[in-house]
């Protein structure tokens, strides 16, 4: 179902891809969109236990679109390195496909918006502000890796 990697040289491993999602702070993630269009954008995120969890409003565009079709595909990269002498950055990326589901419960909304502002924010205490202020709003997405690849690109 899913493309092989034409160059395997370049390709992670499954620890590589976990840890760039570990690091990186947001990544651009792509819905089918209206009218045959893609419709993709930047979110912060959090990966745990093999799945990325998102947060987001409770209506708009996004749900609109994921209520048509759940199939997604989310892609992060890393701030890259450049090797002694070299001008070009070696970036590592991560493209995953799988399905999106909204998270129902209240219970696991907010402990996953509290690890996703954990990730973010510069105390617990402005977390749990956060929370209270605006947890009432939030819709927690999550989504569930079907097929993960990454790979070490070099820019040059």
């Amino acid at each position: 179902m899913f493309r092989g990697m034409r160059r395997f040289k370049q390709q992670l491993t499954e620890q590589e891809c976990v840890d760039v999602l570990t690091q990186a702070p947001r990544g651009v993630l792509a819905v089918h969109g209206e009218d045959g269009y893609p419709y993709a954008f930047p979110m912060n995120y959090i990966y745990l236990d093999g799945k990325i969890y998102f947060h987001s409003a409770k209506a708009g565009h996004k749900l609109d679109a994921l209520a048509s079709d759940s199939r997604v595909s989310f892609c992060v990269m890393d701030e890259g390195y450049r090797k002694d002498g070299e001008w070009a950055l070696n970036i590592k990326s991560v493209i995953i496909f799988g399905q999106m589901k909204k998270i129902e419960t209240a219970q696991e909304t907010v402990e996953i918006v509290r690890q996703i502002g954990l990730k973010y924010f510069p105390t617990a205490e402005s977390v749990e502000e956060e929370i209270h202020k605006a947890g009432a709003y939030v819709q927690v997405l999550e989504l569930s890796i079907d097929h993960m690849t990454g790979k070490l690109v070099n820019e040059s």
